[in-house]
């Protein structure tokens, strides 16, 4: 599992795939999320704006990923 430093409170999902260089654009991140391509914590998730906090476990492309925050 690869640990994504953050410096907010969350991170919204397709910001999170962004941010992690998993897609290359916002319009991207998007499609992937609604076409169920992302699972948050074992479980198909289409919001793009779902809050990833640390702890959750975001799987795509058969990658397991998670948030810390950068302070702690």
């Amino acid at each position: 599992m690869k640990t994504v430093i953050i410096t907010t409170e969350f991170i919204k999902l397709q910001d999170l795939l962004k941010f992690a260089n998993l897609v290359e654009t916002g319009g991207e991140a998007k499609e992937r999320v609604q076409n169920g391509e992302v699972t948050v914590n074992g479980e198909v998730c289409t919001m793009r704006g779902k809050k990833i906090r640390p702890g959750d476990d975001v799987c795509f492309g058969g990658r397991h990923y998670t948030v810390a925050y950068a302070d702690r």
